[in-house]
């Protein structure tokens, strides 16, 4: 299948000063565009566990790079990928492009975890089902 790919339209709140879109926005919009790919593939974004506590996905890692800028009404398409699949994290890497033009790029690091309240989340590893849902997002296909 390979990388999954959304849309976002530059708001005016996602803009500074001079009007192009704030490097803020961008992590945001990662965020989401992984959300979109986990309903897309019929991941839960979160769920509540057997035991107690949720099962979600906190980000360790996240890093971006951009080559040009977007503007107040700029389309930016999103395409996510999954660069890696380990034991208990997903490694997502970004493509933002306006048409044609490469805008940023961008990875996230998000750890498969229990969450109880007054605990630190534990690392909980991918089940089977999930990991065969997420791999058709994988880089290599």
């Amino acid at each position: 299948m390979g990388p999954f790919t959304t849309r976002r339209r530059v708001e005016f709140r996602d803009t500074d000063a001079a009007g192009i879109a704030h490097f803020s926005a961008f992590l945001v919009w990662m965020e989401s565009a992984e959300h979109d790919l986990l309903r897309a593939a019929g991941v839960p974004v979160m769920e509540r566990g057997a035991g107690g506590g949720d099962l979600s996905w906190p980000r360790v890692s996240v890093s971006y790079d951009f080559q040009s800028a977007l503007r107040f009404g700029d389309e930016v398409e999103i395409a996510v990928r999954v660069e890696a699949l380990g034991t208990t994290s997903v490694t997502y890497g970004f493509r933002f492009q306006r048409g044609a033009t490469p805008v940023a790029s961008g990875r996230t690091v998000a750890v498969h975890c229990l969450v109880r309240s007054g605990q630190r989340p534990e690392p909980v590893p991918i089940p089977p089902a999930i990991r065969a849902r997420l791999e058709p997002y994988a880089a290599d296909r």
